[in-house]
């Protein structure tokens, strides 16, 4: 089967408001008729951005999980807890499903997407076939779900919040939220960096070579 795709077509998608265009070789930068934006068949440098966002989001995976996330000081001493350790917590406490929940938002879920994003960039760049209606879905799930992974923040957020204005103890952000929301924050830009029509070029061109040969 052919796929005939915009680029084939001369047509070029606005980035920003999605408007399809014409293409026109100019000596300027093209721009978009509706928004101004300019106008380009695929994003610059999107495997290079996007590689060393997720370098740079692994790294700080590390300390993530290993610095205190949250630090107490109470009348009955000084504590630090990191997210492994306030997921044990809930699940000895009987509080599986937060546990859980805990768990897969804050470990799991960055982790599957640094995984992901890793080898849609691998993938893409090795110009392979391997299913692409699948890699598509894997990259539009990747997007919807980083949004989410913000979950410990808000927890310490609001936990700092309640405690302190009772006055029963003071709780403090530690290191490791500051690790942990880089990763969230750089995950969620190397997703918007990576340009899934990537997947499709190496469809396209294998499709011009057998026309070609017939």
């Amino acid at each position: 089967m052919k796929y005939l795709s915009a680029k084939a077509a001369g047509l070029v998608a606005c980035h920003v408001c999605g408007r399809l265009s014409r293409e026109v070789k100019t000596v300027e930068k093209e721009r978009c008729p509706r928004c101004g934006a300019v106008l380009h068949q695929r994003k610059v440098d999107s495997l290079t951005r996007t590689w060393a966002l997720l370098i740079a989001a692994a790294i700080l995976y590390i300390p993530a999980n290993v610095l205190p996330m949250m630090q107490t000081r109470s009348l009955l001493g000084n504590s630090s807890d990191t997210i492994m350790s306030g997921v044990i917590y809930f699940w000895t406490s009987g509080e599986y499903d937060l546990a859980i929940v805990v768990f897969t938002a804050s470990i799991l879920v960055p982790m599957l997407k640094l995984i992901a994003l890793s080898l849609l960039c691998f993938t893409a760049q090795r110009g392979t076939r391997w299913k692409p209606h699948q890699r598509t879905k894997l990259y539009h799930m990747v997007e919807f779900i980083g949004r989410w992974s913000m979950l410990d923040v808000f927890v310490v957020a609001l936990m700092v919040a309640l405690v302190n204005i009772q006055s029963l103890a003071v709780i403090q952000a530690g290191p490791g939220i500051v690790a942990f929301g880089s990763v969230v924050v750089l995950t969620m830009v190397a997703s918007m960096q990576f340009d899934p029509r990537l997947i499709w070029d190496q469809i396209r061109d294998d499709d011009t070579e057998q026309d070609d040969h017939d």
